[in-house]
């Protein structure tokens, strides 16, 4: 059996189950529930349906406003400081508004985590899905004839598909986990950046959102320019830097929880004039009567 057909499955697995595990283990540690975790789940896809349109729309402006004409240098420095911004922009401007609006009772360094967890979880979920997606179709297509291929595929297209297919499964082992490697090292800083975002709320200061944004933008900027100079291996290993970076910042931020006030004993009936009440016996009754 191809080894091949193995890793590429463990890849997409691992690109799901890493999330979902780290969030099993949180919601059991700190006994925090899964709802903040959905929320920072749902805040990733709600960025991106603003993110991905907005990318699309500028790209194509910039293309049929001559930046084609550029510097190949002036083009891929120009994209990953408008990548790096957008997403910065998008996601971070996406935590804080959720974090205004819908979990408003979400301040704490705890909370930051989970929330962050739930967003890069997100992130992996949605993208080791589409793994395994392109998986089965490459499985199915791996040894397809080119009368096959002509009844999924234009047959303008089908040269193109078979070079396709041929690069997927002649990749060397180790590459083929690398997606989930990636999520590895992206979930963490997907944390980092909530956790700071968390912190414009509880140190009551914009500057710690300023701060997530350009965090955001500095690291997909080092990822667009890493594609383009950087062999995959040592993609990762910057990617990893980062990472390691965003530990440090998760728990340098690290903050003790809110205390929770115990709940008052309930008010006693206070005595009308401080006087105490008499027993209503006959005895006390009939000492009431006026003779």
């Amino acid at each position: 059996m191809d080894p091949l057909i193995i890793t590429y499955a463990v890849n997409g697995l691992l690109m799901i189950a890493m999330p979902v595990g780290l969030a099993i283990f949180l919601a059991r540690r700190w006994k925090l529930g899964w709802r903040i975790w959905w929320i920072g789940f749902a805040t990733f896809i709600l960025s991106q349906v603003g993110h991905i349109p907005f990318n699309a729309i500028v790209s194509r402006w910039l293309n049929q406003g001559g930046m084609v004409y550029w510097t190949p240098l002036a083009q891929l420095l120009f994209s990953a400081a408008f990548l790096g911004l957008s997403a910065g922009l998008f996601e971070e401007g996406a935590r804080y508004l959720v974090l205004r609006i819908w979990a408003k009772d979400a301040r704490s360094w705890r909370n930051g985590v989970v929330f962050g967890a739930g967003h890069g979880g997100s992130e992996a979920i949605i993208l080791g899905t589409l793994v395994l997606s392109a998986y089965v179709q490459m499985l199915v297509l791996q040894n397809a004839s080119p009368e096959q291929l002509a009844q999924v595929v234009p047959a303008e297209q089908i040269e193109l598909a078979q070079a396709q297919v041929a690069a997927y499964w002649s990749n060397p082992w180790h590459l083929t986990l690398l997606g989930a490697v990636e999520r590895l090292f992206t979930i963490p800083c997907q944390i980092a950046m909530a956790v700071l975002v968390m912190n414009a709320f509880t140190r009551k200061n914009a500057v710690w959102l300023v701060a997530a944004i350009l965090y955001h933008a500095v690291l997909d900027a080092s990822a667009v320019i890493g594609q383009q100079y950087l062999s995959s291996l040592r993609l990762e290993g910057v990617i990893a830097i980062y990472a390691l970076i965003s530990v440090l910042v998760i728990f340098k931020l690290k903050a003790p929880e809110p205390e929770i006030e115990p709940p008052r004993p309930p008010l006693q009936s206070q005595k009308p004039n401080g006087l105490t009440p008499v027993p209503e016996t006959p005895e006390n009754i009939a000492d009431t009567r006026f003779g």
